[in-house]
Protein backbone atom coordinates (compact mmCIF):
# COMPACT_ATOMS: atom_id res chain seq x y z
CA UNK A 1 0.00 0.00 0.00
CA UNK A 2 1.60 3.43 -1.19
CA UNK A 3 1.65 5.34 2.30
CA UNK A 4 0.84 9.82 2.38
CA UNK A 5 2.27 10.66 5.36
CA UNK A 6 1.45 14.46 4.94
CA UNK A 7 -0.90 16.05 7.27
CA UNK A 8 -3.71 17.90 5.03
CA UNK A 9 -3.78 21.51 7.04
CA UNK A 10 -6.00 24.69 5.84
CA UNK A 11 -3.48 26.91 5.25
CA UNK A 12 -1.05 24.32 3.61
CA UNK A 13 0.16 26.62 1.26
CA UNK A 14 1.52 29.27 3.58
CA UNK A 15 2.81 26.87 5.68
CA UNK A 16 6.80 25.71 6.10
CA UNK A 17 8.31 22.69 4.68
CA UNK A 18 8.30 21.56 8.69
CA UNK A 19 5.27 23.56 10.30
CA UNK A 20 6.26 24.02 14.08
CA UNK A 21 3.76 23.12 16.72
CA UNK A 22 2.83 23.53 20.07
CA UNK A 23 0.38 21.51 22.53
CA UNK A 24 -2.26 23.84 23.87
CA UNK A 25 -1.16 22.53 27.56
CA UNK A 26 1.80 24.39 27.33
CA UNK A 27 -0.82 27.72 27.99
CA UNK A 28 -3.70 25.85 29.23
CA UNK A 29 -5.68 23.31 31.35
CA UNK A 30 -8.82 23.87 29.37
CA UNK A 31 -10.46 24.99 26.62
CA UNK A 32 -12.68 27.43 27.32
CA UNK A 33 -13.40 30.70 25.77
CA UNK A 34 -10.92 32.97 27.58
CA UNK A 35 -8.23 29.55 27.39
CA UNK A 36 -8.70 29.13 23.96
CA UNK A 37 -8.25 32.62 23.05
CA UNK A 38 -4.79 32.85 25.44
CA UNK A 39 -3.21 29.74 24.21
CA UNK A 40 -4.21 30.71 20.65
CA UNK A 41 -2.86 34.46 20.49
CA UNK A 42 0.08 33.07 22.79
CA UNK A 43 1.05 30.59 20.33
CA UNK A 44 1.05 33.14 17.30
CA UNK A 45 2.76 35.72 19.22
CA UNK A 46 5.84 33.31 19.82
CA UNK A 47 5.82 32.24 16.46
CA UNK A 48 4.19 28.89 16.01
CA UNK A 49 2.50 27.45 12.85
CA UNK A 50 -0.07 25.30 14.80
CA UNK A 51 -1.63 24.19 17.94
CA UNK A 52 -2.22 20.88 19.08
CA UNK A 53 -6.06 20.98 21.05
CA UNK A 54 -6.73 17.96 23.07
CA UNK A 55 -10.52 16.96 22.26
CA UNK A 56 -12.39 18.56 24.12
CA UNK A 57 -15.47 18.15 27.05
CA UNK A 58 -18.67 19.12 25.79
CA UNK A 59 -19.31 22.37 25.41
CA UNK A 60 -22.13 22.30 27.76
CA UNK A 61 -19.17 21.68 30.26
CA UNK A 62 -17.43 24.80 29.12
CA UNK A 63 -15.28 24.16 26.21
CA UNK A 64 -15.27 26.61 23.17
CA UNK A 65 -17.34 25.59 20.55
CA UNK A 66 -15.76 23.88 16.91
CA UNK A 67 -17.60 27.50 15.48
CA UNK A 68 -15.70 29.47 17.94
CA UNK A 69 -12.65 27.34 17.61
CA UNK A 70 -12.42 28.20 14.09
CA UNK A 71 -12.98 31.73 14.64
CA UNK A 72 -10.22 32.19 16.65
CA UNK A 73 -7.60 30.02 14.63
CA UNK A 74 -8.76 32.45 11.45
CA UNK A 75 -8.35 35.45 13.99
CA UNK A 76 -4.26 34.39 14.80
CA UNK A 77 -3.78 32.48 11.33
CA UNK A 78 -3.01 29.25 12.78
CA UNK A 79 -4.03 25.95 11.62
CA UNK A 80 -4.65 23.00 14.37
CA UNK A 81 -4.49 19.16 14.69
CA UNK A 82 -6.13 17.19 17.52
CA UNK A 83 -5.25 14.78 19.87
CA UNK A 84 -6.46 12.63 23.20
CA UNK A 85 -5.47 9.88 25.02
CA UNK A 86 -8.08 6.87 25.78
CA UNK A 87 -8.06 5.67 29.49
CA UNK A 88 -9.38 2.99 31.49
CA UNK A 89 -13.27 3.77 31.15
CA UNK A 90 -12.65 4.24 27.35
CA UNK A 91 -10.23 1.46 26.36
CA UNK A 92 -10.80 -0.22 23.14
CA UNK A 93 -7.14 -2.58 23.88
CA UNK A 94 -9.99 -4.67 26.05
CA UNK A 95 -12.63 -7.64 25.80
CA UNK A 96 -14.70 -5.43 27.73
CA UNK A 97 -17.30 -4.32 25.50
CA UNK A 98 -18.92 -1.73 27.22
CA UNK A 99 -15.43 0.04 27.58
CA UNK A 100 -14.43 -0.29 23.93
CA UNK A 101 -17.62 1.23 22.76
CA UNK A 102 -16.90 4.47 24.88
CA UNK A 103 -13.76 4.38 23.47
CA UNK A 104 -14.96 4.09 19.98
CA UNK A 105 -17.19 7.30 20.57
CA UNK A 106 -14.50 9.03 22.23
CA UNK A 107 -12.80 8.40 19.06
CA UNK A 108 -15.11 9.32 16.58
CA UNK A 109 -15.98 12.67 18.37
CA UNK A 110 -12.24 13.42 18.04
CA UNK A 111 -12.71 13.04 14.40
CA UNK A 112 -15.91 14.81 14.26
CA UNK A 113 -14.52 18.06 16.31
CA UNK A 114 -11.16 17.62 14.34
CA UNK A 115 -13.51 17.74 10.98
CA UNK A 116 -15.51 20.71 12.23
CA UNK A 117 -12.66 22.97 12.92
CA UNK A 118 -10.73 22.30 9.18
CA UNK A 119 -7.89 19.13 11.43
CA UNK A 120 -6.73 16.99 9.34
CA UNK A 121 -4.96 15.36 12.22
CA UNK A 122 -6.06 13.02 15.19
CA UNK A 123 -2.88 11.72 17.36
CA UNK A 124 -2.26 10.55 20.54
CA UNK A 125 -2.97 7.38 22.96
CA UNK A 126 -5.89 6.26 20.09
CA UNK A 127 -5.16 2.24 20.47
CA UNK A 128 -5.12 1.76 23.79
CA UNK A 129 -5.33 3.17 27.58
CA UNK A 130 -2.67 5.72 28.52
CA UNK A 131 -2.57 4.12 31.96
CA UNK A 132 0.02 0.82 33.80
CA UNK A 133 -1.56 -2.09 32.41
CA UNK A 134 -1.08 -5.20 35.21
CA UNK A 135 -0.76 -7.52 32.66
CA UNK A 136 0.26 -8.13 29.19
CA UNK A 137 -2.02 -7.58 25.95
CA UNK A 138 -3.23 -10.37 24.49
CA UNK A 139 -4.20 -11.37 20.86
CA UNK A 140 -7.87 -10.90 21.76
CA UNK A 141 -7.73 -7.58 22.99
CA UNK A 142 -4.78 -6.56 20.46
CA UNK A 143 -7.53 -7.53 18.10
CA UNK A 144 -10.46 -5.30 19.30
CA UNK A 145 -8.11 -2.52 19.35
CA UNK A 146 -7.79 -3.29 15.53
CA UNK A 147 -11.06 -3.97 14.71
CA UNK A 148 -12.43 -0.51 16.77
CA UNK A 149 -9.39 1.24 14.65
CA UNK A 150 -10.70 -0.03 11.47
CA UNK A 151 -13.51 1.26 11.98
CA UNK A 152 -12.92 4.99 12.97
CA UNK A 153 -10.54 5.18 10.07
CA UNK A 154 -13.00 4.62 8.04
CA UNK A 155 -15.39 7.57 9.04
CA UNK A 156 -12.18 9.75 9.37
CA UNK A 157 -11.09 9.21 5.99
CA UNK A 158 -14.76 10.16 4.77
CA UNK A 159 -13.82 13.82 6.35
CA UNK A 160 -10.41 13.49 5.25
CA UNK A 161 -8.79 13.25 8.48
CA UNK A 162 -5.37 10.95 9.64
CA UNK A 163 -5.42 8.88 12.59
CA UNK A 164 -2.43 9.08 14.11
CA UNK A 165 -0.73 6.20 16.96
CA UNK A 166 1.91 7.87 19.55
CA UNK A 167 3.56 5.06 21.22
CA UNK A 168 4.24 5.85 24.94
CA UNK A 169 6.63 4.17 27.53
CA UNK A 170 5.50 0.45 29.27
CA UNK A 171 4.08 2.45 31.95
CA UNK A 172 1.49 4.42 29.81
CA UNK A 173 0.31 1.16 27.59
CA UNK A 174 1.08 -2.29 27.36
CA UNK A 175 0.35 -2.74 23.61
CA UNK A 176 2.59 -0.13 21.50
CA UNK A 177 5.56 0.69 23.25
CA UNK A 178 8.66 1.57 19.83
CA UNK A 179 8.11 2.69 16.85
CA UNK A 180 8.80 -0.60 15.48
CA UNK A 181 5.53 -2.07 17.06
CA UNK A 182 4.14 0.76 16.28
CA UNK A 183 4.37 0.52 12.28
CA UNK A 184 3.99 -3.65 12.83
CA UNK A 185 0.35 -2.61 13.89
CA UNK A 186 -0.01 -0.12 11.22
CA UNK A 187 0.76 -2.91 8.86
CA UNK A 188 -1.97 -5.17 10.33
CA UNK A 189 -4.41 -1.77 9.82
CA UNK A 190 -2.98 -1.48 6.28
CA UNK A 191 -3.73 -5.37 5.52
CA UNK A 192 -7.62 -4.51 6.04
CA UNK A 193 -7.57 -1.48 3.87
CA UNK A 194 -6.76 1.50 6.75
CA UNK A 195 -4.76 3.70 4.84
CA UNK A 196 -5.19 6.66 6.60
CA UNK A 197 -3.12 5.36 9.90
CA UNK A 198 -0.10 7.38 10.85
CA UNK A 199 2.68 6.96 13.71
CA UNK A 200 3.35 9.74 15.70
CA UNK A 201 6.75 9.68 17.64
CA UNK A 202 6.82 11.41 21.09
CA UNK A 203 10.61 11.61 22.10
CA UNK A 204 9.84 11.57 26.00
CA UNK A 205 8.42 8.24 25.39
CA UNK A 206 11.10 6.94 23.00
CA UNK A 207 13.77 8.03 24.81
CA UNK A 208 12.95 5.43 27.56
CA UNK A 209 11.69 2.53 25.29
CA UNK A 210 14.32 2.95 22.38
CA UNK A 211 17.89 2.17 21.26
CA UNK A 212 17.73 5.57 19.89
CA UNK A 213 15.92 8.71 18.33
CA UNK A 214 18.12 7.86 15.21
CA UNK A 215 16.21 3.91 15.27
CA UNK A 216 13.21 5.30 15.98
CA UNK A 217 13.04 7.62 13.24
CA UNK A 218 14.89 5.07 11.05
CA UNK A 219 12.06 2.28 12.08
CA UNK A 220 9.04 4.63 11.51
CA UNK A 221 9.89 5.35 7.97
CA UNK A 222 7.58 6.45 5.67
CA UNK A 223 4.84 5.91 8.21
CA UNK A 224 6.39 8.97 10.57
CA UNK A 225 3.88 11.97 10.10
CA UNK A 226 4.57 13.88 13.27
CA UNK A 227 6.50 14.27 16.22
CA UNK A 228 6.19 15.66 19.77
CA UNK A 229 9.57 16.81 20.98
CA UNK A 230 9.55 17.03 24.71
CA UNK A 231 12.53 17.00 26.73
CA UNK A 232 13.30 13.47 28.70
CA UNK A 233 11.94 15.29 31.56
CA UNK A 234 9.19 17.19 30.07
CA UNK A 235 10.45 20.20 30.79
CA UNK A 236 12.48 23.23 28.62
CA UNK A 237 14.13 21.82 25.84
CA UNK A 238 17.45 20.91 25.26
CA UNK A 239 17.62 20.89 29.30
CA UNK A 240 17.81 17.02 29.71
CA UNK A 241 19.69 14.00 28.26
CA UNK A 242 17.86 13.83 24.86
CA UNK A 243 20.07 13.57 21.75
CA UNK A 244 18.45 16.49 19.55
CA UNK A 245 21.07 16.92 17.22
CA UNK A 246 21.08 12.87 16.25
CA UNK A 247 17.20 13.16 16.50
CA UNK A 248 17.51 16.13 13.65
CA UNK A 249 20.01 14.34 11.53
CA UNK A 250 17.47 11.42 11.08
CA UNK A 251 15.09 13.35 10.06
CA UNK A 252 16.72 14.97 7.94
CA UNK A 253 18.19 11.44 6.68
CA UNK A 254 14.88 10.30 6.21
CA UNK A 255 13.34 13.33 4.13
CA UNK A 256 10.58 14.61 6.89
CA UNK A 257 8.25 16.73 6.18
CA UNK A 258 5.59 17.19 8.45
CA UNK A 259 4.59 19.40 11.86
CA UNK A 260 7.21 19.43 14.68
CA UNK A 261 5.37 20.29 17.62
CA UNK A 262 6.64 21.32 21.32
CA UNK A 263 5.39 19.24 24.48
CA UNK A 264 5.97 20.30 27.76
CA UNK A 265 3.90 20.01 30.88
CA UNK A 266 3.79 22.31 34.69
CA UNK A 267 1.96 21.91 37.69
CA UNK A 268 1.98 25.39 37.44
CA UNK A 269 -0.29 25.51 33.73
CA UNK A 270 -2.18 22.08 34.13
CA UNK A 271 -5.12 20.84 35.62
CA UNK A 272 -4.53 18.85 39.21
CA UNK A 273 -6.15 15.77 37.29
CA UNK A 274 -3.73 15.89 34.11
CA UNK A 275 -1.20 16.40 36.65
CA UNK A 276 -1.89 13.17 38.53
CA UNK A 277 -2.81 11.41 35.09
CA UNK A 278 1.18 12.48 34.06
CA UNK A 279 3.23 12.30 37.24
CA UNK A 280 3.95 15.66 36.22
CA UNK A 281 4.88 16.30 40.26
CA UNK A 282 7.79 18.87 39.70
CA UNK A 283 7.40 22.24 38.40
CA UNK A 284 10.18 22.81 36.06
CA UNK A 285 8.77 26.09 34.47
CA UNK A 286 5.75 28.36 35.51
CA UNK A 287 5.49 30.65 32.53
CA UNK A 288 4.46 29.48 29.27
CA UNK A 289 5.48 32.82 27.13
CA UNK A 290 8.93 32.27 28.14
CA UNK A 291 8.83 28.67 27.48
CA UNK A 292 7.07 28.37 24.37
CA UNK A 293 9.71 31.30 23.07
CA UNK A 294 12.62 29.78 24.05
CA UNK A 295 11.40 26.07 22.49
CA UNK A 296 10.79 27.69 19.22
CA UNK A 297 14.22 29.10 19.18
CA UNK A 298 15.95 26.06 19.79
CA UNK A 299 13.26 23.95 17.12
CA UNK A 300 15.05 26.76 14.66
CA UNK A 301 18.63 26.47 15.91
CA UNK A 302 18.34 22.35 15.18
CA UNK A 303 16.58 22.76 12.03
CA UNK A 304 19.29 25.07 11.13
CA UNK A 305 22.05 22.93 12.16
CA UNK A 306 20.50 20.44 10.43
CA UNK A 307 21.28 21.69 7.20
CA UNK A 308 18.89 19.35 5.41
CA UNK A 309 15.62 20.32 6.68
CA UNK A 310 14.52 23.91 5.74
CA UNK A 311 14.82 26.42 8.06
CA UNK A 312 11.28 27.94 9.44
CA UNK A 313 11.54 31.80 8.66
Amino acid sequence: MVVDSRIPFRRAAALPAVPLGVHAGVWVKDWSPASARFALEGSAAAGFDLVEIPAPAPVSEGSLSAAGTVALLDDTGLDAVVSLALDPASDINTTDAAASARGERRLLDAVEFAHAIGAGYVGGVTYSAMTKYDRPATAATRANALAVLERVAAAARQADVRIGLEYVNRYESNLLNTAAQTAEFIGELQARGVDNALLHLDTYHANTEELSLTDAVHDAGELLAYLHLSESHRGRLGTGSLDWAGLFRALADTGFRGPLTVESFSPAVISAATRDEIGAWRTLWSDPVDLSRSAAAFVREQLTASALLTPID
